[in-house]
C-alpha cells in the first residue's frame, strides 16, 4: 500500500497502544499482508504520569515523550501517532522535532462530525485532559458546544475506571463510564467522544450499543486518520 512508516509514541497506558495497533490493521483495507500499514510501536509505559505531571508538579513526561520521537525518527518513521489523549498537552514540543504529528482531537473531530455536525457533545477524559481544555478549545472553534463530567463524577467515576483499565480490570470499568455517558447525555449532549484512550477499552466491555448514545471513539479516529496519512 506505501512505503510510509507510522511510527506510534506509545506506552500511554500499554493497552491503549496495543488496541490502537489492532484497531490501525482492523481498519484498514487489505488483501493481504502488504496492504497493511507500516508501523513501529514505541511502547514505553515508563513514562511519568501525564495528569500528576500537568496538575501535580510531578516528574514531567516531555523529556521521555521526546526520547520516544526521537527513537522513531531515527527508526524512519514519516509521522507520529500518539494514542494519548493527554500527551497532546505537549503536542508543540514534539511536533517541533520535525515529524509531523497527527493529533487526536482532530481526528475525532473529523468523526464526531460524522454523527453529530452540530450541538452540545460531552467530552470525557483525564482531569489533565479537561483542564488544559485540549478537547474544548478546538471543537468549540468548530462550531460544537462542550460540556464535561461534574467534579464529582471525575473523581468518583472517571478517574477510578481509567484506573482500572491501566490494572487491566477493564470489564469493571464498563459500569461507571456508562453511568457518567448517560448523565452526559442526560443534560444534553447529542454525543459523547471518548477523550482518554482507557476509556474507549472499559466502555467497549459492556453492552455499551444498548446506551442509545452516540460515542466517538478517540483510538478508532487516530487510526482513520493514519490510514489516510499512510493511503495519501
Amino acid at each position: 500500500m506505501t512505503d510510509k512508516v507510522l511510527g506510534v509514541l506509545g506506552g500511554m497506558g500499554p493497552l491503549a497502544s496495543a488496541h490502537f495497533m489492532t484497531r490501525l490493521t482492523l481498519l484498514t483495507p487489505a488483501a493481504r499482508d502488504q496492504d497493511h500499514v507500516p508501523a513501529i510501536l514505541w511502547s514505553d509505559p515508563r513514562v511519568p504520569d501525564r495528569t500528576r505531571g500537568r496538575l501535580d508538579g510531578a516528574e514531567d513526561p516531555l523529556p521521555w515523550l521526546l526520547r520516544g520521537v526521537r527513537g522513531l525518527r531515527q527508526a524512519g518513521c514519516g509521522a507520529i501517532a500518539i494514542p494519548c489523549n493527554t500527551a497532546h498537552g505537549w503536542f508543540d514540543e514534539l511536533a517541533a522535532e520535525g515529524l509531523p504529528v497527527l493529533h487526536i482531537v482532530d481526528a475525532a473531530a473529523a468523526d464526531l462530525r460524522a454523527v453529530l455536525p452540530r450541538g452540545v457533545v460531552g467530552i470525557m477524559g483525564t482531569p489533565a485532559t479537561l483542564a488544559m481544555r485540549l478537547y474544548q478549545e478546538r471543537l468549540e472553534r468548530m462550531g460544537w458546544t462542550c460540556i464535561a463530567p461534574t467534579a464529582s463524577e471525575m473523581r468518583e467515576l472517571v478517574s477510578p475506571a481509567i484506573a482500572m483499565v491501566k490494572m487491566n480490570r477493564v470489564a469493571e470499568a464498563y459500569a461507571p463510564l456508562a453511568d457518567v455517558v448517560l448523565a452526559l447525555a442526560a443534560r444534553g449532549a447529542g454525543a459523547v467522544v471518548l477523550g482518554c484512550t482507557e476509556i474507549p477499552l472499559g466502555i467497549q466491555a459492556g453492552p455499551w450499543e444498548g446506551l442509545g448514545v452516540k460515542v466517538v471513539d478517540s483510538i478508532d479516529a487516530l487510526a482513520r486518520v493514519a490510514i489516510d496519512w499512510a493511503k495519501s
